[in-house]
C-alpha cells in the first residue's frame, strides 16, 4: 500500500533521461514530499503551540515547515504538483499563528523553534492566494499575515525600529541586521500583494512602501547591501566576504555574506538593477560573484562557485538574475555547471542540506528550464532545461510537457522557445500557462 501510495505521487511527473538523471530527479521528488508532516490524529485532534489539545479546522494539521528554505521553490512546487495539500498547509500555518501570536518561523511538531529569520509563512500564504487557492479562510489568513508583520514580540524582529529607520540598524539589532531587513522586505511585498488582491487598499499601500526598504541598505560606493547604524552611517570596517551567523555571533548576515545577500531582492529585480546604475554595472558585479573565491569553514556555506553558495538557500535565485538582465546565456551556462557539480545520485550527492526539499525543488524546476525567482508573482523565469523531456501530469487530467530539442553536452544554450507551437518571447512563463496544459519546446544550440 505504501509503495502504491508513493507511486501515485511519483508518477505525476514522467522524466526522460539517463538512469543517473532519473535517479536524481525522482530522489528530488521523493525528498520534497517527505514534509510538511501531518501531525493530527485520525479524528483531527493535535497538540498545538500552547500545549492544548485541539481539533484542526482543516482536513489535517501539518507541521515541519522549514519556511526560510522552502518558500523559495518547494512551496511553489507544491502548488503545481500536489495542489490538494496547499489549502491544508495554509490553514495549518494560520492555526499555529493564532495559537502563538505570529505565523510560524520554523514550525516543528506544531511548536515554534525560532530558527532562522523573517517570517516566510507570509510568502507561502500570499503565493497560494495569488495562485487561486481558496480552500482556506482568506480573511483569517490575512489577519495573521498583518499581525505577524506589524506586532513585535521578544523572539521576532523589532518592527518599531524597522519603521523608524527603514531598516534594522546594526547597532540596535541583535540578529543579522542586513539579512533580517532584506528577508522581511520580501514578506512585506507578499503582504502587499495579498492585500491588493483582497481589495485592502490601505494595507496594500502600507506594505508596498515597506517593500522598498531594501534600497536603504544599498551602499552605492561598495555596491553591496551593507550594515547601517541608527544614525545613518555605514558600519565599518566592512568586509563583504566575511561569513556571518554561526562563526561570529552578532554578524549582519544569515549563513552568508554581502556577496550573497546583495541579490536578495526577489520581488523587484528592475529596482535592484537601477540601484547599480543599469544593467552593465549590475552584470559586472554579478560576474564577480562567480569568480571571487570564498574561503570559509561555515558548515552551511557550501557548494561554492566563487562566492555563489549553492549549498545554501539565499543563493538559489542568483543564477537566474542574468536572464532578467539581458544575458540569458550566462544563466544557461551556470545552470548546467550547477547540475554537473552539485547533484549526484549518491548518498552524499547533495552539496548542502536538502532543507526539507528546497535543494531538490531547485533541481526539479531547473531541470524543466524555469525557476520561481519571485514565488508570489506566479512567474517562473527561464533558464535552460537539463533533460530531453519532462511531462507534468496535472491535477485535473491535463498535462504540461517540456521538450529540450537537440539537448546534449554541447547544446546547453537556448536558441528559441515555442509554447503550443507559437513562438514565445517572454523571459518567464506564468503559473496559469502551465496549468492550462500544453507543450513548451526549447530549441537547444551550442
Amino acid at each position: 500500500a505504501a509503495k502504491d501510495n508513493w507511486n501515485q505521487y511519483l508518477s505525476r511527473i514522467d522524466v526522460t533521461g539517463t538512469e543517473a538523471e532519473k535517479t536524481n530527479y525522482y530522489t528530488s521528488f521523493y525528498h520534497a514530499l517527505i514534509q510538511p508532516n501531518q501531525i493530527s490524529d485520525v479524528d483531527g485532534m493535535y497538540r498545538n503551540a500552547n500545549d492544548e489539545i485541539v481539533k484542526t479546522g482543516g482536513d489535517a494539521f501539518y507541521s515541519t515547515f522549514s519556511l526560510w528554505d522552502t518558500y523559495r521553490a518547494a512551496h511553489p512546487f507544491y502548488t503545481l504538483m500536489v495542489p490538494e495539500k496547499v489549502d491544508g498547509f495554509v490553514t495549518s500555518l494560520v492555526e499555529q499563528g493564532e495559537a502563538q501570536g505570529f505565523l510560524p518561523i520554523w514550525g516543528l511538531w506544531g511548536k515554534e523553534t525560532y530558527t532562522m529569520i523573517a517570517n516566510h509563512g507570509v510568502s507561502v500564504i500570499a503565493e497560494s492566494y495569488r495562485k487561486g487557492f481558496r480552500g482556506f479562510d482568506a480573511e483569517r489568513a490575512f489577519n495573521m499575515v498583518k499581525r505577524t508583520q506589524t506586532i513585535s514580540h521578544k523572539h521576532k524582529s523589532n518592527w518599531e525600529n524597522y519603521m523608524k529607520y527603514g531598516y534594522f540598524p546594526t547597532d540596535l539589532t541583535e540578529v543579522e541586521s542586513v539579512s533580517s531587513t532584506l528577508e522581511s522586505v520580501y514578506d512585506d511585498f507578499a503582504a502587499a500583494d495579498m492585500a491588493k488582491r483582497m481589495g485592502k487598499t490601505e494595507d496594500a499601500e502600507y506594505f508596498s512602501k515597506r517593500a522598498d526598504f531594501y534600497k536603504n541598505l544599498f551602499d552605492k560606493e561598495t555596491q553591496f547591501m551593507r550594515p547601517r547604524n541608527s544614525d545613518g552611517t555605514w558600519k565599518s570596517p566592512f568586509n563583504p566576504s566575511e561569513v556571518a551567523h554561526a562563526e561570529s555571533k552578532g554578524g549582519d548576515y544569515t549563513e552568508g555574506n554581502a556577496w550573497q545577500y546583495t541579490w536578495h531582492v526577489q520581488h523587484d529585480v528592475p529596482g535592484l538593477i537601477a540601484l547599480f546604475g543599469g544593467e552593465k554595472p549590475f552584470l559586472n558585479k554579478l560576474d564577480s560573484v562567480f569568480t571571487v573565491e570564498l574561503e570559509t569553514t561555515q558548515a552551511d556555506v557550501t557548494g561554492l562557485i566563487g562566492q555563489y553558495a549553492h549549498g545554501n538557500e539565499p543563493s538559489h535565485h542568483v543564477a537566474y538574475l542574468y536572464a532578467m538582465a539581458g544575458r540569458p546565456e550566462r544563466t544557461q551556462e551556470l545552470i548546467r555547471q550547477i547540475f554537473e557539480t552539485q547533484y549526484r545520485p549518491e548518498p552524499d550527492g547533495l552539496c548542502g542540506n536538502d532543507d526539507c526539499g528546497q535543494m531538490s525543488a531547485w533541481y526539479m524546476f531547473s531541470a524543466m528550464g524555469f525557476y520561481p525567482v519571485d514565488p508570489v508573482s506566479g512567474n517562473y523565469v527561464f533558464g535552460a532545461p537539463q533533460l530531453p523531456k519532462i511531462v507534468l501530469n496535472l491535477a485535473d487530467g491535463k498535462s504540461f510537457t517540456v521538450i529540450a530539442e537537440g539537448i546534449s553536452a554541447d547544446n546547453k544554450y537556448v536558441e528559441s522557445i515555442t509554447l503550443n507551437g507559437e513562438p514565445y518571447t517572454k523571459n518567464y512563463i506564468t503559473h496559469e500557462d502551465i496549468l492550462k496544459g500544453g507543450t513548451l519546446v526549447f530549441k537547444m544550440k551550442n
